[in-house]
């Protein structure tokens, strides 16, 4: 056939224009090609240039990205242009070849410019818009116009011809007019706003400010359309993510809109117009404000849902048509009746022949696909988006609200940290969650009805029958998820139980080691763990079967659909019907599934809406005078202070203003005072909210300038008095009076010390400017230079929660230290002495007190115990009971109340003894510091061991360094997996692989024998019929089926008896698979957290020292959370999507080999995509854990310290942060869920290209007669599966990839070495009541603590006889508590032995050995549980031995006072008795154990001296018979021992008797023993 443009059929000529030039067809059209031939011709020259230029500047930073008004209307517009091109090319196509005998190009070629001249279009106004060059805009201004006009001059000529709407072409041509016109007033539009053409003065336009500021680089909101549906920005964080990690530089600020502060305007002030002036009180809705502040992207959200929704049943739609009419095609010839008709000499079709092309059909199935996954994504991103701006902004409302809080209500136990914590880290993220899945409520009903409408349509009623079976399950599927909402609560509450009992036996092993008690304590922890594991396997259980439900569904809805089918309409299905059944069944099951958990969360978020207000409306902190500002707080504060959110950020655009405060200026050094009050007391009546006046009758007044103490027993006020004199307490009566200039901010420093997770230095300036000389003074009168140097990064140091623990003494001194630093007029201490011993207090009181802060002329309010330092007080108040005693000066109260005087003085002299006692205290402060340093040390030696081995590992694994990181990074860690799957058990793992792949196997089965089923079936019939289709009669077709009756049916009957049977086989596998699944994980767990317990609790005691507890902790908390709850499902659904996937490629490449051509760049293309996302999906996970915790620390911190954020005035500061870590957190989120928006767009594209590879292989291959019609729909029904699961293959991957980072961890802990338990010699050699006399030999002794460190006891000897009274002493690190450890063979004795009673404790089995000797610690360590359980838990000795015991210990009065006596509670950590009477229990532990060898390492350190005093007695006479060594803290204790042994330096330096050492002037025992003194 000759080409020609117009064509050259016989018996026409198609140039003739007799008609007139306009009647000619073929010009019309030609006259189409013009407008495109004129755009492609002036704007391929611009792009050139522009291109060429810009080459130079490729990286223009985004703040170009203008978007011209009607920006995404035009890409809209665009795109459907694009579209009606395809199908008027597509239909010129179809219609050349339908009774016309030569080549018509006029009929498609126009269509194809015009596509190309759209796609131009498009790009140049991408690069127009880029580069802010709107006059060029006016080439597309004229190619529309030009476009109107020649499509309009062919549709009038259309209708000149009576070509109308049933013709296809008229439509399309109609169309383009409505788009070229619409887009032409786009172009107008842009004119009309811009005004860049036809106006004087152009409009000048900045871009939004996000974009000026460099630091956003969250761009979705500013990119053009494209890229947005397609998240093409993110790129390049992605690809880089390969090379070096992400950090939180990468991820930038927020964009303004979605800042919490924006966001919390947003909700507030949609909160607070529902307060009307009527009704003030009423409660406002949360669910009403929520809806006024994020409620129309919630709107776009389910709008484009709807779209996908619809859109999702082209699939199934489409597949019907193109199996119907390939078998049309195959089996009959093309009919030749011309349906279309011919006008200008052409041939016209009607509008529904073209959509019986199938590979028309099959396009359009691929742009169904490619639209539903776009509009599906952009709807889950809205509303993702709009979860994270609801989430900050209701974080800003909380921590607005944790503000104002009244302390009354924190104190009295209405609003538990507990709870606050909860509504911050659950409540929350409950309420976002429900936003995510919330469009699901409307969307999937909608989908429901009309899935089941589509298949009535397909199949009958028979279809009803399989959709009820679908309805009917789903409540029970809701009583799954239900169930499983409730043992979660209850496996959380065992496994809180299981990490209590951890921790306290990790905080207390060196005590169990060397009582030889670990077996007893891990026998009670692998109890509770038991309990847990109970509710772990109901939970698997209910897991499995929710899964299970999942995947029988549409297996039983197909069986029961196509039974009831073949009973009551006697025919089964044909294949185009049964496919497209097929699939809608698996659409359905989706919703249903997902419809459980939604409800759900709707009941949750429900709970959570309630908890949130009853927060929001509980009582808040009274407005006293001063705190409305009529002093000198600016008035502004006052105000309403934000009319408009832009307003604001246009004239300072990156400052968050919560409440326009400013820090109080520095003070001027203050002229003479005028007024001397500062703050005064009239009539005051105060409480703590019960109505009950915790204060009365309080009249006090505050001197200005000078100190003033207030004094008094325990719990008659004192704290009170301050925190109500600061407005804390609620006010029953009278006024607290601030004189002018005062009230600023009170540096306010509470008896419970208050730390914030930061370091040392922002502690102690606490938002001050820091100022050395200042800074250095502080530290110096705090004392705190020596606790510093210990520090490992100095003042730099993290302390608080999260960072490093200090001592109560320590704690206390930075929170006076802050409160020192501060440039206040006013400070308020309470209490600040509590926990220092007396050198700390006075240099505090002298240095501190009363010179630093009296020479600034500052007013001091002190609330104080130390009566001894009332001499240096200016004003004096004596509380009594809640009311004010006595106040003025100490010379008023010597004169007036004498008895008070008198009364303190008997106190004083009292404390004076105190004083010299406390002096022959070596001070528990250098104790403290001691602690401190060893666990330092230790840290320090543990993290030099793990650099290096770190570094070996590097160098083994990859020599080139380049490729390492890249590596490393996109490896699965197979060795991992391949640990976990081992620690489940060979024969579970092996069961779990064999019965998925047989499920697997037996779904293709099934779905294959509906194919033959259904193909068999249009096979007999065309053989019958074949006339059929030629449109003879059908009486005729009937008849021919009628006579092949017989046969056929019992054809159907066996066919239907096998499909039952492979249906049942399929439903009992798919329980099979659900159930090993999780118990395959079940017992991982099982076996992993056992073998660690064991492990960890057997190691030896330097493991302890070298590994911080945290560590260990998280070993037992989230990562053995994660192995027990999420690996399992994660395991699941990964193989299940994997083998969908691989089941669905091997049907489709079975059916058509020619697909497997098109599946090599499809893999390539997915394994660089899962690959590229992977490494960065892991590295946003890790951002948004790291900075999850900061923000939850940061408010409890808050509730914490409630009470000097407040005095201090420092909300807004606090405000700041917390906005600022609500930010940071939630860009990590936000760039979490772009980064999987991105993998699934990517590999639904990918689905989708293999449907249309799928299906344009069926169709070619079909043209050759290669298969029936039926395998079509199966190839193609299993193509569409692959779209939805392909995306969870990579989540799923990068997911468990995260998780078995759990296991690697607690793998690295099974590796550690175990101590030694079993020994040379067998227990039973061993005499039972060895150690009988106790006599003690070393010999040459050395100990080390690790191989890798020098050895801390060298070359030793010492013979002690049986019965002696020991006593070791020597400088800290002399090796003294070494050598009581090398008793109990805790250290790595490499040289030497000791003998004991003739045995070498080398040889004995640990567990004999440290049965038999008892020890006393420094650090006494209780459990929690009873008095009884703490001194014996064996259960092995008598109640009187258990009296005897404590009443050697001085315990026996208490303990009989205590209710329930031996088995009274003893609390976590025994927080519940005093620290000395904690050390006395555990001497008395130790007496419990009858043993001849007794060693005490430094056991009195806190116990006062006369206590001290009868316990040396009591050792001296209950020991008489037995070696007792001391390992001295103060030396007087051991004046009166057998032998001394001077230590220094693992040497022993001297040993004899005391007196004969006391003898040698210059010896080191003599020194010690004068410093003591």
């Amino acid at each position: 056939m000759a080409l020609s443009f117009c064509g050259s059929d016989n018996g026409t000529n198609s140039y003739s224009v007799n008609a007139g030039v306009l009647n000619n067809g073929c010009f019309v059209d030609a006259l189409n090609l013009v407008p495109h031939v004129f755009l492609l011709f002036i704007t391929f020259p611009i792009l050139f240039i522009g291109w060429g230029s810009q080459s130079s500047k490729v990286q223009i930073h985004h703040n170009t990205w203008l978007h011209f008004p009607g920006h995404n209307m035009r890409w809209i517009l665009t795109f459907s242009v694009l579209f009606v091109h395809v199908c008027e090319f597509a239909e010129g196509i179809v219609s050349n070849n339908r009774g016309m005998q030569t080549n018509h190009l006029h009929l498609f070629v126009p269509a194809f410019m015009g596509f190309i001249a759209a796609t131009t279009s498009v790009v140049y106004y991408h690069n127009i818009e880029t580069s802010n060059f709107p006059k060029l805009l006016l080439v597309l201004f004229i190619y529309w116009v030009l476009a109107f006009i020649t499509k309009s001059i062919k549709l009038w000529k259309f209708a000149e011809y009576h070509v109308g709407p049933q013709h296809l072409r008229f439509c399309i041509t109609a169309l383009l007019v409505l788009l070229y016109g619409l887009l032409m007033a786009v172009e107008i539009n842009v004119i009309r706003v811009r005004r860049y053409v036809f106006f004087a003065n152009p409009q000048k336009v900045k871009p939004p400010e996000d974009l000026q500021d460099l630091g956003v680089r969250f761009l979705q909101p500013f990119v053009n359309l494209l890229s947005k549906a397609t998240y093409w920005w993110m790129n390049p964080l992605i690809i880089g993510a390969h090379k070096r990690p992400i950090e939180l530089k990468k991820i930038g600020k927020l964009p303004i809109a979605m800042r919490a502060l924006t966001n919390y305007l947003r909700l507030k002030d949609a909160y607070e117009d529902q307060r009307t002036a009527e009704d003030p009180n009423r409660a406002p809705s949360i669910w009403r404000s929520m809806y006024r502040a994020f409620g129309r992207p919630i709107l776009l959200s389910s709008t484009l849902r709807y779209l996908a929704d619809l859109l999702s049943f082209a699939g199934p739609l489409c597949i019907s048509g193109i199996v119907k009419y390939l078998d049309k095609t195959s089996s009959a010839t093309p009919p030749n009746n011309i349906k279309g008709e011919l006008y200008l000499g052409v041939y016209f079709m009607s509008t529904t022949e073209l959509l019986q092309n199938t590979s028309v059909l099959a396009v359009l199935l691929f742009l169904a696909l490619v639209l539903q996954r776009t509009f599906l994504q952009a709807s889950y991103y809205v509303t993702i988006e709009t979860g994270i701006n609801l989430r900050g902004a209701l974080l800003a409302m909380i921590y607005n609200k944790i503000l104002r809080l009244s302390t009354s209500n924190m104190s009295m136990g209405e609003m538990t940290l507990g709870q606050i914590n909860n509504l911050v880290a659950i409540e929350t993220n409950q309420l976002m969650w429900f936003l995510f899945l919330c469009p699901n409520l409307w969307a999937m009903p909608v989908q429901i009805v009309m899935g089941v409408i589509l298949l009535y349509y397909l199949l009958g009623c028979s279809a009803l029958v399989g959709a009820s079976v679908i309805v009917l399950l789903a409540p029970v599927q809701y009583r799954i998820a239900t169930k499983l909402a409730d043992t979660q609560k209850s496996t959380l509450e065992h496994s809180t139980d299981r990490l209590k009992k951890t921790t306290e036996i990790l905080k207390g092993i060196k005590l169990l080691k060397l009582y030889a008690w670990e077996n007893i304590f891990c026998d009670s922890v692998e109890d509770t763990r038991g309990k847990e594991l109970k509710s772990l396997k109901t939970f698997a259980f209910y897991t499995s079967m929710s899964i299970f439900m999942n995947a029988a569904i549409p297996i039983a809805a197909v069986l029961a659909t196509f039974v009831v089918r073949h009973f009551f309409a006697e025919t089964g299905p044909n294949p185009s019907e049964a496919f497209a059944a097929l699939a809608l069944f698996h659409i359905l099951v989706t919703p249903l599934f997902l419809l459980s958990t939604v409800v759900r969360f709707a009941v949750k978020a429900l709970v959570s809406v309630q908890k949130l207000s009853e927060f929001l409306q509980s009582d808040e902190i009274g407005d006293d005078s001063w705190r409305n500002g009529d002093t000198s707080v600016s008035m502004e504060a006052g105000k309403k202070h934000l009319g408009v959110t832009k307003a604001i950020n246009r004239k300072q655009p990156m400052r968050y203003q919560m409440d326009n405060y400013e820090q109080p200026t520095r003070r001027q050094m203050r002229p003479t005072e005028t007024e001397d009050v500062a703050v005064k007391v009239s009539n005051g009546f105060f409480t703590w909210g019960s109505n009950l006046s915790t204060l009365s009758d309080i009249n006090i007044c505050i001197p200005t300038g000078q100190l003033t103490m207030i004094v008094g027993q325990v719990g008659c006020g004192k704290s009170s008095l301050l925190l109500a004199m600061l407005g804390e307490m609620q006010t029953l009566g009278g006024s607290v009076y601030w004189s002018n200039k005062n009230r600023y901010s009170v540096a306010y420093a509470t008896q419970k010390s208050w730390l914030l997770n930061a370091t040392v230095e922002e502690n102690i300036t606490f938002g001050s400017p820091f100022n050395k000389q200042r800074y250095k003074t502080v530290i110096d009168a705090c004392s705190l230079q020596p606790d510093i140097d210990l520090l490992p990064f100095g003042d730099q140091t993290e302390i608080g929660e999260r960072g490093i623990n200090l001592s109560g003494g320590q704690r206390q001194r930075i929170c006076v230290a802050r409160a020192l630093y501060q440039n206040t007029n006013i400070v308020f201490l309470d209490d600040p002495f509590s926990a220092l011993d007396i050198h700390l207090s006075d240099h505090l009181m002298q240095e501190g007190i009363l010179k630093f802060l009296q020479d600034d002329k500052r007013t001091v309010v002190l609330v104080t115990h130390k009566l001894q330092y009332l001499i240096h007080a200016d004003w004096i108040i004596a509380m009594k009971d809640g009311s004010v005693l006595r106040e003025g000066t100490l010379k008023d109260i010597q004169t007036h109340d004498i008895e008070l005087y008198d009364h303190w003085k008997t106190l004083m002299n009292r404390q004076d003894h105190g004083l010299e006692k406390d002096v022959q205290q070596d001070s528990q402060t250098t104790l403290e510091r001691k602690t401190l340093r060893r666990a330092f040390y230790s840290r320090e030696a543990k993290n030099q061991i793990d650099d290096e081995d770190e570094e070996e590992e590097e160098e083994e694994e990859d020599d080139d360094n380049m490729s390492t990181t890249t590596n490393r990074r996109s490896k699965i860690p197979w060795r991992v997996c391949w640990c976990y799957m081992s620690s489940g058990g060979f024969f579970m793992a092996f069961l779990m692989v064999s019965s998925k792949l047989l499920k697997h196997s037996v779904i293709v089965a099934i779905d294959y024998w509906l194919a033959i089923w259904t193909s068999a079936k249009t096979n007999q019939s065309v053989g019958a019929g074949a006339d059929m289709f030629n449109g003879s009669s059908l009486a005729d077709g009937i008849g021919g089926n009628s006579t092949l009756g017989t046969p056929q049916a019992e054809d159907d009957s066996y066919y239907l008896r096998v499909f039952i049977i492979l249906c049942a086989a399929g439903i009992t596998l798919c329980l099979i698979t659900s159930l090993t699944v999780e118990f395959l994980g079940l017992s991982a767990a099982t076996n992993l957290h056992h073998n660690l317990l064991n492990k960890i609790i057997h190691a030896p005691i330097r493991f302890f020292d070298i590994t911080p507890l945290g560590q260990i902790l998280n070993r037992f908390s989230a990562d053995t959370n994660i192995i027990d709850q999420h690996i399992p499902p994660t395991l699941e659904s990964l193989t299940r999507s994997t083998l969908l996937c691989l089941s669905a490629i091997g049907v489709i490449s079975s059916i058509t080999p020619a697909f497997l051509i098109a599946l090599v760049p499809l893999a390539v293309a997915f394994y660089f995509i899962q690959k590229y996302f992977r490494v960065a999906s892991k590295d946003l996970q890790d951002l948004d854990d790291s900075t999850q915790l900061p923000l939850l620390c940061h408010f409890s911190e808050t509730a914490e310290g409630l009470t000097t954020i407040r005095a201090f005035r420092h909300e807004a500061r606090f405000k700041q942060r917390m906005l600022e870590l609500t930010d940071t957190n939630n860009t990590a989120y936000l760039f979490l869920s772009a980064a999987n928006r991105w993998l699934e767009v990517r590999t639904d594209y990918l689905g989708a290209v293999i449907v249309l590879t799928a299906a344009g292989a069926a169709i070619w291959s079909l043209r050759y007669g290669l298969h029936s019609g039926g395998l079509v729909g199966l190839g193609l029904t299993y193509a569409l599966t692959v779209t939805n699961y392909l995306n969870w293959v990579v989540r799923n991957l990068a997911d468990l990839e995260v998780q078995m980072a759990a296991v690697k961890k607690v793998n690295s802990f099974l590796g550690t070495e175990s101590e030694n338990y079993e020994g040379s010699m067998d227990a039973s050699q061993v005499p039972e009541n060895w150690p009988q006399n106790g006599e003690i030999k070393i010999q040459e002794l050395c100990v080390r603590y690790d191989p890798m460190l020098k050895p801390v006891l060298k070359h030793v000897n010492m013979f002690i006889e049986p019965g002696q009274k020991v006593g070791i002493c020597g400088r800290t690190g002399s090796g003294k508590s070494s050598l009581s450890l090398a008793f109990f063979n805790m250290v790595d004795i490499f040289e030497g032995k000791i003998v004991i009673d003739g045995i070498d404790i080398c040889k004995l089995p640990l567990q004999t050995l440290r049965s038999r000797l008892s020890i006393i610690l420094q650090d006494p360590v209780l459990f929690s549980g009873s008095i009884r359980f703490n001194l014996d838990p064996e259960r092995t000795c008598t109640d009187d031995r258990l009296w005897e015991a404590l009443e050697i210990a001085q315990l026996k009065n208490m303990v009989k006072s205590l209710p329930g006596g031996l088995d009274a509670v003893v609390t976590e950590g025994g927080e519940n008795f005093s620290v000395g009477q904690r050390q006395l229990f555990c001497l008395a532990r130790a007496f419990v154990r009858k043993s001849s060898i007794l060693i005490m390492d430094e056991a009195t350190a806190s116990i006062d001296m006369a206590t001290e005093n009868i316990l040396q007695k009591v050792v001296m006479t209950a020991f008489a018979d037995r070696t007792v060594v001391t390992i001295a803290h103060r030396v007087h204790t051991i004046l009166t021992a057998d032998l001394v042994i001077v230590m220094k330096r693992g040497n022993i330096l001297e040993y004899d008797k005391p007196e004969t050492l006391l003898e040698q002037e210059d010896g080191m025992f003599a020194s010690f023993v004068r410093a003591d003194m």
